[in-house]
């Protein structure tokens, strides 16, 4: 089965060895997508210390910013949001910010209404609160 990699000129870069996208038959597959921003380190919502701790971040502003961030790499991999079929999200305190979370994910996803699981993580490899695994059927 072909296989073929994606990167977005759009999203921020990974922060490993990994593409943005590959494409394994009729389906797309996108890595973890955090909020960060293309060309810069700096997260939106989060303020860090001089030692790169989190001090305060806003859910709702990384939840807008991973949402952009998914529409990027779909985009320049030939899809579209609603091909969308299976969501797995990770947050980093599920008690403070599910409620925001999910109220943002039903507006974005108030059409297309994909499988989704959402876990409770410790942390993740930067500092960010919410980081999303998505699947989209692309078809041929």
């Amino acid at each position: 089965m072909e296989k073929q990699d994606f990167n977005s000129s759009q999203a921020p870069e990974p922060v490993g060895a990994y593409p943005h996208a590959k494409r394994v038959g009729d389906f797309l597959f996108l890595s973890g997508v955090g909020p960060r921003q293309k060309g810069t380190k700096k997260i939106p919502g989060v303020e860090l210390d001089e030692k790169g701790n989190i001090i305060s971040y806003d859910i709702a502003i990384q939840c807008h910013a991973v949402f952009q961030n998914i529409k990027y790499i779909l985009e320049d991999a030939g899809a579209k949001w609603e091909n969308i079929v299976d969501v797995t999200v990770f947050l980093t305190n599920m008690k403070d910010d599910f409620s925001i979370y999910n109220q943002l994910y039903a507006e974005y996803f108030k059409e297309n209404k994909p499988c989704r699981t959402t876990l409770e993580i410790n942390c993740l490899p930067t500092p960010i609160a919410i980081e999303l695994k998505v699947m989209a059927y692309v078809g041929k």
